[in-house]
């Protein structure tokens, strides 16, 4: 039988260098990974598959084709594959991501 494990998602993020995915699971075939990020603007890009963002603390906007929401600490947010998106971030946040295969 695995092993059950705790992680505090918090302190893993607290532990992160800035700008790094640091990885803190699997979810069958979906990466977790927690990360500190600070005044960055991505280029608009879409993914193949789903992407979920959970905020830690702080806030950011993520802008879409569409609209831009603003997504604050204990938000979550999925943004559908093939979906064009870019986070806008101006001070610092720290984000849960469960990425797709």
């Amino acid at each position: 039988m695995p092993e059950l494990s705790k992680v505090n998602l918090l302190q893993a993020a607290n532990g992160a260098d800035l700008l790094t995915y640091h990885s803190v699971g699997e979810l069958d075939s979906r990466a977790l990974h927690v990360l500190q990020v600070e005044n960055r603007t991505l280029d608009f890009h879409t993914h193949e598959s789903d992407e979920l963002f959970y905020v830690l603390e702080g806030q950011f906007v993520l802008e879409a084709d569409d609209a831009a929401t603003t997504l604050q600490t204990g938000d979550m947010l999925i943004v559908p594959r093939g979906t064009r998106h870019r986070p806008i971030v101006t001070t610092r946040v720290k984000c849960l991501l469960v990425l797709g295969e």
